[in-house]
């Protein structure tokens, strides 16, 4: 068993396929920690505002298996993998991530995933895991969050029930 720290997000038709996610991974996994939902600006391209969280979970499967479960997750919503990387998304889950493992490849998989920068991955995270310690960097959630430039002008959470 491991623990697996996500970052959740849409913007196809997201709160469907945020709560569709939601759903499947406790269906899998069990309880789970999720956090609050942000509204946020695309990164990378011009397109609609994503709907963000994260979840915290238990996982049986080790980094590589759980990142093929996600990715079929991804796949069964609609995920299209053929235009650029940077694009519109029904459902993006990726591990953040999994116990203190630093790792890459094979594949996309790195952990921790570079995305960390960036607020739509890091504060959700810092909401439900705040003295989670980045094993790059040595520090916590908490603390990366406060350093962060976003950190006085925070995404604001939105309603999702």
């Amino acid at each position: 068993m491991g623990t697996a720290y996500l970052s959740l997000g849409s913007n196809v038709e997201p709160e469907r396929h945020l709560r569709a996610a939601v759903a499947a991974l406790r269906a899998r996994f069990g309880d789970l920690r999720l956090s609050p939902v942000y509204r946020t600006r695309s990164v990378g391209f011009d397109g609609t505002d994503f709907l963000n969280a994260a979840a915290v979970i238990e996982s049986d499967l080790d980094p590589f298996a759980l990142n093929d479960w996600l990715h079929a997750l991804e796949d069964a919503h609609g995920r299209d993998r053929s235009g650029p990387r940077f694009s519109d998304r029904t459902l993006d889950i990726d591990i953040v991530f999994y116990d203190d493992l630093v790792l890459q490849g094979p594949g996309n998989l790195r952990l921790p995933r570079e995305e960390l920068k960036h607020a739509f991955v890091l504060l959700p995270l810092a909401d439900i895991a705040p003295d989670m310690v980045d094993p790059r960097s040595g520090r916590t959630l908490a603390a990366l969050w406060r350093d962060h430039p976003e950190y006085d002008a925070p995404p604001q959470p939105v309603p999702f029930g």
